[in-house]
């Protein structure tokens, strides 16, 4: 079955069966026709039961098509054995084969310096998440793949979420222009990657290049056809935040649009003109009435649902750093299902929610073993995901294959796939939560480069987020909920200290007023209170390693305005993640910039708790 409307999430099934059906003749997958629901859930169920037989032939084949290559030779000898691959190609991060990847996309150098398949393009990481951006080769045949993994992820969302194929699904998606490297590939995310290799699958105006156009089409032809809408989607949550309050700004705009049958003139890309012009082709005053009636209403909650009143699902990512948003959702959405359906990247897809109702907190994915080849390295439950050693020799003897993983262990998760990337670090951090047949089950739980400290402290991503968490508990019940967050280690004082950064609103859409100072403060001391029994050592030293913390409640609109900064800097606007630990001396000037009060600790937190 089909999914239905303008974007399927992640991508459509039109077209793909020809494309399928090639591509199996030069990888073992099982053919099935994706608009067979039962069909490809037999599918699912049996390549999770195989999970290391099939891992094992994923590594097989992948060392038998790529040995001859320049980087596998220098290790390999030119050799396949798979008990020679792990004793003797190192683990590796972005850093140790970045010289390769440039010497293709700069020097315009031949694939087969990584890959005997032919690099057609690059894929470019958000970069905002704890790391720089990454360019990853993408080949002809990972489109397959990746077509392939989101042929079995339409089956999973055609088997559990009943009705999305009832309606249209509205998922908002942004483009920037192409980058050409000195080498000749074009550089894009992964999204438009996907967007513009199958342009005939999407309206117009998602080719158009200019957001605020494009954004503005989106939302002013989903209004129209606000009662053929089944579900609503982004990429990432915080994405979905981005489109209300833009659609908070612009929707008195839009409803004179549709009253008018007019588009407004500053709308010039002929993308937009020629796709909106479509839809939006008579004077509607019902409709606009109707818009307005919700849309003045004093609260916004439950906005999505008013809007689109026969939406079913919310689509987006709200694991890792997503899931601060959460609460945030769950009040426009109006008590929506919030589904969060793929693990994925820009070197691999890897899984699958199979449980997509599931409680946004209890997301975990099933990794599909035909995908690439993956391996984990073990992190301590009570260990720093960052302190280990990437050069460290001993490394390798640690590692463990997919199907070997135990519950409730952690991991550092590597991958090697077919477009040249072995034993590659992902940054990520795994904690196992079950199995789906013979296949682990995966939350992903943070990334391992993301840290604040001051002196020998490691506060994590998850620690901070939690920690913030606990902290908000005091607002909640004055009406407030954050919208968005981020902090850094100010070293400029001594001793140093963490600031955070929060940005408030309120449930009543009202102005934010003057903060309570001893609330405000007694957040700062919960947060601290919350961090870990180094972090609160160093506080309580008689000569002080670390300084109070510090609250910087900032304006609204604050974090819209750091994410446009990192969109100029080249990120992309589906893939943008606001950076929980801010290194940029712009960014934080931003920030600083827009402050409206300013709070510290003012009790030293116990140790004994």
């Amino acid at each position: 079955m089909r999914m239905k409307g303008w974007i399927t999430w992640p991508m459509g099934l039109k077209g793909l069966n020809h494309g399928v059906k090639l591509f199996l003749k030069t990888i073992m997958l099982p053919t099935f026709d994706p608009r067979d629901t039962e069909a490809g859930l037999r599918i699912l169920e049996d390549i999770t039961s195989n999970a290391g037989h099939i891992q094992e032939q994923v590594l097989e084949e992948i060392l038998t098509k790529n040995a001859s290559t320049d980087y596998l030779k220098g290790f390999l000898d030119g050799h396949s054995d798979k008990g020679l691959f792990k004793n003797k190609v190192p683990v590796v991060d972005y850093e140790d084969i970045k010289i390769y990847i440039d010497r293709i996309a700069l020097d315009g150098e031949p694939s087969r310096i990584l890959t005997n398949e032919s690099i057609t393009e690059l894929l470019k990481s958000s970069g905002t998440s704890g790391g720089k951006q990454k360019w990853i080769p993408k080949t002809a045949e990972e489109g397959e793949r990746r077509a392939y993994f989101s042929c079995l992820l339409a089956t999973v969302q055609n088997r559990y979420l009943q009705g999305l194929n009832d309606g249209k699904v509205l998922l908002f998606v942004l483009i920037n222009p192409d980058i050409h490297t000195p080498g000749g590939l074009v550089l894009r995310t992964t999204s438009e990657s996907e967007i513009k290799n199958r342009k005939d699958r999407y309206p117009q105006f998602i080719l158009c290049e200019d957001t605020d156009q494009s954004l503005y089409s989106q939302l002013l032809c989903g209004l129209v056809q606000r009662d053929a809408i089944a579900s609503v989607g982004t990429y990432f949550a915080s994405g979905l935040l981005r489109v209300i309050k833009f659609f908070e700004e612009h929707w008195q705009e839009m409803s004179s649009n549709i009253r008018t049958g007019q588009m407004s003139d500053w709308i010039t890309d002929p993308n937009c003109k020629r796709a909106v012009s479509l839809i939006l082709n008579k004077q509607m005053p019902e409709l606009a009435d109707s818009i307005d009636i919700v849309c003045h209403e004093k609260s916004w909650e439950g906005i999505i649902k008013k809007i689109w009143p026969r939406t079913k699902y919310v689509l987006a990512i709200i694991t890792g750093s997503m899931a601060q948003y959460i609460p945030a959702l769950e009040f426009y959405t109006g008590g929506l299902p919030v589904v969060s359906p793929v693990y994925g990247s820009s070197e691999a897809f890897f899984g699958i929610n199979m449980k997509p109702l599931c409680s946004p907190y209890d997301v975990s994915y099933t990794f599909i073993p035909n995908m690439a080849y993956y391996e984990f390295l073990p992190i301590d439950n009570h260990q720093d995901p960052n302190c280990t050693n990437r050069k460290d020799a001993h490394l390798k003897d640690h590692i463990v294959d997919l199907a070997n993983v135990k519950i409730g262990q952690h991991y550092e998760l590597l991958v090697t796939t077919f477009t040249g990337l072995y034993r590659y670090r992902m940054g990520d951090i795994l904690l196992v939560t079950g199995f789906h047949n013979s296949t682990p089950q995966f939350k992903f739980i943070q990334r391992t480069n993301v840290v604040l400290s001051i002196h020998t402290d490691k506060t994590t991503e998850q620690d901070l987020q939690k920690a913030v968490a606990i902290a908000m508990q005091i607002l909640e019940p004055l009406g407030f909920f954050l919208l968005d967050y981020s902090s850094y280690a100010d070293t400029s004082s001594i001793p140093g200290h963490y600031v955070l950064f929060w940005e408030l609103q309120l449930r009543s859409n009202d102005d934010i007023p003057e903060l309570d100072q001893v609330k405000m403060e007694k957040c700062c001391s919960l947060v601290e209170q919350s961090l870990d029994q180094k972090y609160k050592m160093l506080r309580n030293q008689s000569i002080s390693t670390i300084g109070p913390l510090e609250i910087r409640v900032v304006k609204q609109g604050t974090f819209n305005v750091l994410m446009d900064f990192y969109v100029s800097q080249g990120t992309s606007l589906n893939q943008y993640k606001t950076p929980k630990n801010i290194k940029s001396e712009k960014a934080i000037e931003i920030l600083d910039s827009r402050v409206v009060g300013k709070f510290y600790s003012r009790e030293v937190p116990n140790q004994d708790s």
